[in-house]
């Protein structure tokens, strides 16, 4: 299949204006196809060629302004339009198009639980070809006007008000215009639960089995979305630019969520069947709140070709937790973005696949390519970015600068160089230059804290009165300009906080790079100084010698949990790039995290603790230690919680204590009787995380399996066990979960992602070592045979991660020479393997 690069796509948006799309989807011809009809009214605005975009089954017929064409002239995914007259035209295409097992077009799923069926598209970047035929390119933005044939008692769910005029037949109202990728359809026996709000139909949806559980959350779900709604109105001038407001929840969705207009779809994994922390729920509504945002960045305003994809989701990934902070009871949003979202960007932007948030067009210069930017830089370096703008410009002339840019680009599409002039518009700063330093350039500055006692002539004339003042130096290695708040912080012995806390003395703001002299303020040197207290900046912070051991010793003192995330974000990188041996970032957590009260914090730490230090970048000696230090952490906080004030911490407790544990006895009896020991009650998600341990230590087998996945059918259930089964540590287990990911291609993309996940174990290295070698050829070839979601999903969950040695290390780089590596698949080894040089040079240091 060909894709499109952006010089055919500018070629075309200047040949034609497409005006409308009538489309008919017929979704009761059988399990394996739908059909497609749709008519295309263009204008071609000179005599020329060009192409049409479909992916079908079978291509049944194709005319063009009533005369029939030849379908055999389909090459790939493209018709070619020749000899087009300048003026309008009518294109009509009638096709059967695949059903999707991949999340990508139009994907099906039968529930296990009940055996209902649902449908929902997907049609991000060139998907809607598996759809029905169009010019798909984002800035041929058009009217879409859809009718749908769905089995009796069902429900269709669209861009638009849908109606059902009988006999399964339903019309969706048709769209302002919008871009081909933001169409969507959702049909299915949905549960729903429906309101208005704003004078606007607003509903939630899910699958019917999890009815009761959508049920439990109606109102807090309702709730975020009515709030943030609110809360955008009072941003933003324009109003909300769509008819109706629908929220679902779908089955096996590869992304968090998908900003269609009036039609937002979300992993169902968000409607929860068990037990959830705070921060699970926060996280919720910031994706919630995130979605929104794309209503009028991205949906109303569209960016113009992928190159600029940061501007949609930089903007909405900002906004969702801004917004989310100002205008509901969910207050502490930044603390998980520093803890959880940033160390994602600073990640990405440390590898060799680096690129600038806004990247150079000429670096995206096709559809693939574009695909590879979905990362840590577009949302989370992107949004800091923004945050940072935010603090140097004035959130005033910021949303001034948003609100032209809106009313300018209403429906239509703009680039990079619109979004700056229109910030321009509304400040005298220079947004040019700031855009030069902080969108187009790559990679992560340092800054780092040198603190002194001033010159005599300096402290008398800064000092507090008794001739006392201390000096602060930033050196940057870098090259963008931050606006930073520097906290100061004390011993707060002898005060009501009690020993080992400190006290905030001051906070400060300073520009770097700044006049080249030291700042100067009064009183003794602080034991603790903060660069980027309130992380409005993009950056590693390293501390003064004093001010580290400080932290390591008074960390769960500090009063923030803000200033908290910036100090564990600077030992967390200071671990990763050698500076840090892990034995003291587990010590570090082991002294504070019993005593810490953010749950976002606690969930950040313990993930690291657990999934890099305990599980890659200890030598395998050494991690039975490790997992010791996590299981005692985990049982001091689940004793620190027995009284029940603190459900959200027991849960995170418990869950990693099942996860750390290396004996299984203690799993076993909570798994018999059914519950922890002063709760909670065994839940799904609890049990088949405790089973998939047991599984990982040899402790259970297929027949309990069997039994769980019996007692629990769901979809959710079918993952479990696959997972379970994986990681069974016998040669016949792990031989038949290699055949399932590798050689049958009929796992859904949600079973071989838990196949997968259960593959790979720490502590495996001789059942699954023949495995690693075999893991590139078999994964190229996988990639080629079924497309980029699994190949993203292979090589993100399938890769040998835990193999952290020179050897696989070299058999990676070799299998990087492969020219039949799709483009998805090579991006996520080069990732991949990267991580895994990095892991190795992590042991060799810890080693010295």
């Amino acid at each position: 299949m060909s894709v499109l690069t952006r010089d055919e796509a500018q070629t075309r948006a200047q040949f034609l204006d497409v005006e409308r799309y009538t489309i008919a989807l017929d979704l009761t011809t059988g399990e394996e196809t739908f059909d497609s009809v749709t008519a295309i009214r263009f204008t071609a605005r000179a005599a020329g060629d060009t192409f049409v975009e479909v992916k079908p089954a079978t291509l049944r017929s194709i005319s063009l302004d009533g005369h029939p064409l030849d379908p055999a002239l389909l090459d790939g995914n493209r018709y070619p339009l020749t000899g087009l007259t300048a003026g309008p035209h009518e294109l009509h295409i009638d096709a059967a198009m695949h059903y999707s097992r991949t999340g990508e077009g139009m994907h099906r799923f039968t529930d296990p639980t009940d055996g209902e069926t649902y449908l929902y598209t997907q049609l991000f970047m060139e998907d809607v070809q598996r759809v029905f035929a169009a010019f798909d390119q984002p800035d041929l933005k058009s009217v879409f006007a859809i009718d749908v044939t769905a089995p009796e008692g069902w429900t269709v769910l669209g861009n638009g008000v849908a109606e059902h005029t009988g006999q399964g037949h339903w019309t969706i109202a048709p769209t302002p215009l919008i871009s081909t990728y933001l169409v969507a359809i959702a049909a299915g026996p949905w549960h729903s639960v429906t309101t208005e709000h704003a004078g606007l139909p607003f509903g939630i949806h899910c699958r019917r089995s999890l009815a009761p559980y959508l049920d439990a959350d109606a109102d807090e779900i309702l709730d975020i979305t009515r709030a943030c709604y609110d809360r955008y109105h009072e941003k933003f001038d324009e109003p909300y630019p769509f008819d109706s407001y629908d929220q679902a929840f779908v089955p096996e969705f590869n992304a968090g969520a998908m900003e269609n207009p009036g039609l937002v779809t979300f992993r169902d994994e968000f409607v929860y069947r068990s037990a959830v922390t705070d921060t699970e729920r926060q996280t919720r509504a910031m994706v919630i709140a995130h979605e929104m945002a794309h209503m009028w960045f991205g949906d109303l305003v569209t960016l113009t070709w992928w190159d600029d994809i940061w501007l949609n989701e930089s903007f909405a990934e900002y906004m969702g937790y801004q917004t989310l902070t100002e205008a509901t009871h969910f207050t502490d949003t930044w603390v998980d973005f520093g803890v959880a979202r940033k160390g994602w960007g600073y990640d990405a932007d440390q590898r060799p696949s680096a690129h600038p948030v806004a990247p150079d067009p000429d670096a995206v210069p096709d559809t693939a390519s574009a695909l590879l930017n979905f990362d840590g830089i577009s949302y989370a370096k992107g949004a800091s970015a923004l945050r940072q703008l935010v603090a140097w410009l004035g959130e005033k002339d910021f949303l001034a600068g948003i609100n032209a840019h809106f009313a300018r680009h209403r429906f239509a599409n703009a680039t990079l160089a619109d979004f700056i002039d229109n910030l321009a518009s509304a400040t005298d700063r220079d947004v040019h230059a700031w855009a030069e330093q902080w969108l187009r350039t790559t990679g992560i500055d340092t800054l780092t804290a040198e603190t002194g006692t001033p010159e005599p002539a300096a402290n008398a004339s800064n000092g507090n009165g008794n001739g006392q003042s201390w000096s602060l130096t930033v050196t940057r290695d870098g090259s963008r300009p931050h606006r930073i708040t520097v906290g100061a912080y004390d011993h707060a012995l002898g005060t009501q906080a009690g020993p080992g806390h400190l006290a905030l003395r001051d906070r400060f703001e300073i520009d770097v790079p700044g006049d080249g002299t030291p700042t100067i303020r009064p009183g003794r040197r602080p034991a603790l100084v903060v660069l980027n207290d309130g992380d409005l900046t993009y950056a590693k912070v390293r501390l003064d010698t004093a001010s580290w051991d400080t932290v390591l010793t008074g960390l769960s003192g500090i009063p923030d949990a803000l200033t908290r995330a910036v100090l564990w974000n600077t030992a967390r990188d200071m671990v990763r790039d050698g500076e840090l041996d892990p034995a003291t970032y587990l010590a570090t957590a082991r002294t504070h995290l019993p005593h810490e009260s953010d749950l976002a914090l606690v969930q950040g730490v313990l993930g690291f603790a657990a999934g890099q230090i305990a599980a890659r970048y200890v030598a395998p000696e050494n991690r039975p230690g490790a997992l010791a230090t996590l299981t005692d952490l985990c049982r001091d906080l689940i004793r620190r919680t027995e009284d029940g004030s603190n459900p959200g911490l027991r849960l995170i407790a418990v869950r990693h204590f099942i996860d750390a544990a290396t004996q299984p006895d203690t799993l076993r009896t909570w798994l018999d009787e059914d519950t922890v020991h002063g709760g909670p009650e065994l839940d799904p998600e609890l049990r088949w995380r405790i089973l998939t341990r047991l599984a990982v230590l040899g402790a259970t087998d297929e027949t309990t399996i069997a039994a769980a996945l019996e007692a629990d059918p769901s979809a959710t259930g079918r993952e479990g066990a696959a997972r379970c089964r994986a990681a069974l540590p016998t040669p016949e287990a792990k031989a038949a979960a290699w055949d399932a990911l590798f050689t049958d291609d009929t796992l859904s993309n949600y079973l071989f992602t838990a196949t997968a996940q259960g593959f790979w174990q720490p502590g495996q290295e001789e059942l699954t070592g023949d495995y690693v070698p075999r893991f590139y050829p078999e994964a190229t070839a996988l990639a080629a045979r079924r497309g980029p979601a699994i190949a993203e999903a292979a090589g993100r969950h399938a890769f040998p991660a835990h193999a952290v040695d020179a050897e696989s290390l070299a058999t990676g780089t070799r299998a990087l020479e492969d020219p039949a590596l799709i483009p998805a698949l090579r991006r996520k080894l080069v990732d991949q393997l990267d991580d895994l040089r990095r892991a190795l040079a992590v042991r060799t240091s810890a080693d010295r």
